[in-house]
């Protein structure tokens, strides 16, 4: 099978494109890299072109996710094993690609939720490092879906795709794409409705925990949950909104995989405190908002 480097990037859909690319700048902390003539808005936390894409909308939340092979050969080899399994792999267009500021990219779309998701390997490398402003972020870390048929998704992502369930709480699954180290670059939250849960960006250390749940606060910016623990990553966590109402989430401190030899998925025990081992509870608004851009349509085309 083939072999991933990371989750890439997520983009996004926004309703204010101007107020939401103020938000992830100044507020969470990315670095404008900027925005074109079709008001489409890139920004980033590492020396990639962009980790997250904000495309403007009526209609707020997820529009795809990106993911990055090791290199030419690994994305070859995946596209060979998408048209063998029938997925249908769509090449983006030279012009598309060129507005990311990728090499030769494709998608598929996740047949359970609608979920676009892109696969590519080369990314324009930006000379200037990433330099933290407030936190200090270290890297996109993931993104998590309320899904309806978790069954049916973890399954495809597994024997598809090539991820590595990490742990089990009830039908919630968290999952790694192999050989990446980190416990989960994707997780399906079992729900009612197919949508965003959040988008995850890794910290140094704790101190920026503290230190942006006060700066948020202070900032009149909606809490969802949090400061916490988690059991299933270890990880300790905040959570807040976007102008959309989107979770996002600080994280610092999640488990590591070897990629031999590593420990089997775990069953955790469902309640409250796995998730949250210091006895927090989310607000209403927590993962409420976020709906996916499905892509049915577009596929069978």
């Amino acid at each position: 099978m083939f072999r991933y480097k990371k989750i890439g990037y997520v983009a996004l859909n926004v309703s204010d494109i101007h107020k939401s690319t103020k938000f992830y700048k100044e507020t969470v902390g990315l670095q404008h890299v900027g925005t074109n003539e079709k008001g489409i808005s890139f920004l980033r936390c590492s020396n990639d072109h962009h980790n997250v894409i904000l495309y403007p909308s009526m209609a707020s939340g997820i529009k795809r996710v990106g993911f990055q092979l090791e290199n030419d050969k690994q994305l070859e080899l995946a596209y060979n094993e998408f048209v063998k399994n029938g997925l249908n792999p769509r090449e983006v267009s030279a012009a598309e690609s060129a507005e990311l500021k990728q090499g030769r990219s494709f998608r598929i779309v996740e047949p359970n939720t609608g979920l676009e998701l892109e696969f590519y390997s080369k990314m324009m490398h930006m000379i200037k490092d990433f330099v933290p402003t407030h936190t200090k972020i270290q890297r996109l870390g993931h993104v998590v879906l309320n899904c309806v048929d978790v069954e049916s998704t973890l399954k495809f992502f597994v024997e598809k795709l090539n991820f590595i369930v990490s742990d089990h709480l009830g039908e919630n699954a968290w999952m790694r794409c192999f050989p990446n180290k980190f416990h989960h670059s994707f997780a399906l939250i079992k729900s009612t409705e197919n949508k965003l849960h959040h988008v995850n960006f890794m910290v140094q250390d704790i101190d920026d925990i503290g230190i942006s749940r006060n700066r948020i606060l202070n900032g009149d910016v909606p809490i969802a949950f949090g400061p916490g623990r988690h059991e299933p990553s270890e990880s300790i966590f905040f959570y807040f909104l976007d102008p959309d109402g989107m979770t996002l989430e600080y994280s610092f401190g999640m488990e590591e995989f070897p990629e031999e030899n590593a420990r089997d998925a775990r069953l955790l025990e469902p309640g409250p405190w796995t998730l949250d081992r210091w006895g927090g509870k989310p607000s209403p608004q927590f993962a409420s908002k976020g709906k996916i851009e499905e892509q049915f349509n577009k596929s069978e085309k």
